[in-house]
């Protein structure tokens, strides 16, 4: 494990603008996995919070212009607080894509994580610890978005808008992968940190609605 690092947002500058958007997506990811993760961390929600703030604001314009400073800088911060709420866990879409991606390790892990997250978020929708504290609004909130806005689909929109692949089978996948995606994904270390466990079942749904 590194002793530091050195999060300089002008060391992104001039990212190429698909690199720019899946690794913007990973760590939009990583702030709202933070954030559905059942664990009572309120200091790490509030961080995912406002990394997610921040990255969904400006991931678009960062995407677009490689030099934009203020972009960057925002970006640079989002994924910051991606990794400082780690602590609470993460969930089916690391689950699925740390799987998929030792499979077939051409698949680009952070537009691995923006396909999978509009089917994660419906599955955990159902969760108690999702209803109970209204996380899909608050989230929607810090996004920006209307309220009774669907963040499943806003995230398969955004995706879309920034050149990203929005299904696995426009990446290559093929079914004959699934089994072995699932059974390592059940073995994943964030598996136990969504706010549903994910049966086989319901891990080769998300798959089918992934595709």
């Amino acid at each position: 494990m590194p002793r530091a690092a050195i999060c300089d947002p002008a060391l992104t500058l001039g990212l190429p603008p698909m690199l720019t958007a899946a690794t913007g997506m990973d760590a939009i990811a990583h702030c709202m996995e933070v954030f559905m993760a059942p664990a009572f961390n309120p200091v790490a929600d509030g961080i995912a919070l406002e990394g997610l703030r921040r990255g969904w604001a400006h991931i678009e314009r960062a995407t677009k212009d490689g030099s934009d400073r203020e972009a960057r800088l925002n970006m640079m911060a989002a994924s910051m607080h991606g990794a400082l709420g780690f602590q609470k866990g993460l969930g089916a879409v690391h689950s699925l894509s740390h799987s998929l991606g030792g499979a077939n390790p051409r698949l680009h892990h952070g537009t691995l994580n923006a396909v999978f997250l509009p089917a994660v978020i419906r599955f955990n929708a159902g969760a108690e610890s999702i209803q109970k504290e209204d996380r899909l609004a608050r989230m929607a909130q810090a996004m920006g978005l209307p309220a009774g806005s669907d963040v499943a689909d806003a995230v398969h929109d955004m995706t879309a808008r920034l050149g990203l692949s929005t299904g696995l089978a426009a990446m290559g996948v093929t079914e004959d992968l699934w089994a072995g995606v699932i059974e390592h994904a059940q073995l994943d270390h964030c598996h136990k940190t969504n706010p549903r466990i994910a049966s086989a079942d319901d891990y080769r749904q998300m798959l089918a609605e992934s595709m």
